[in-house]
């Protein structure tokens, strides 16, 4: 059964609707990329090709209830995964008056929603059983190119935030 716009709709609620209820400028906040270097910018293509192709992919492909074992591993996933973006989605919306996030899923992650996004689609991967969604690279090619997003993140922070940002890094991991 099809049933990808199913899927996609609370992600999508959770990742730009609940954020703007918390905090409209943190939708700027989150769309914004830190400025890319070299291969970032390779990097940054393949991250949003791979998110457009996953998001369509997840949008088209059935969803299959059988054998329900799988299912429901895939359901308690995507789950998780949905209930880490929205840990993250609260925590971003509030940032420290220094506007760094350290709150929330900041204090184990210094990226919790890019943790949720991988969570979420290997949830939707085990619902779709999609090859096309794993073993071809979609969810792999994302991740990939997001750490190298990451990185660029975390070289603008260190700008902008100096010797806080070194001890909350050296305290904190980069995912989990």
């Amino acid at each position: 059964m099809r049933i990808g716009l199913f899927l996609l709709l609370p992600f999508f609620l959770l990742r730009f609707g609940l954020l703007a209820r918390l905090d409209r400028e943190a939708i700027g906040r989150a769309t914004r990329f830190a400025p890319l270097e070299g291969g970032e910018r390779v990097a940054y293509w393949i991250y949003q090709t791979a998110n457009i192709g996953i998001l369509l992919a997840i949008l088209l492909l059935p969803v299959h209830p059988a054998p329900v074992w799988l299912t429901a591993v895939g359901a308690l996933v995507y789950a998780a995964g949905l209930a880490l973006l929205a840990g993250a989605v609260v925590s971003f919306a509030r940032p420290d008056r220094d506007g760094m996030n350290r709150a929330g899923l900041y204090r184990w992650s210094r990226h919790p929603m890019y943790a949720a996004y991988f969570v979420y689609f290997i949830g939707c991967v085990l619902l779709t059983r999609s090859l096309l969604l794993l073993l071809l690279g979609l969810v792999l090619a994302f991740q990939i190119a997001a750490h190298w997003i990451i990185r660029a993140e975390e070289r603008w922070c260190a700008a902008q935030f100096g010797q806080r940002w070194r001890e909350y890094c050296s305290r904190v991991g980069r995912y989990f």
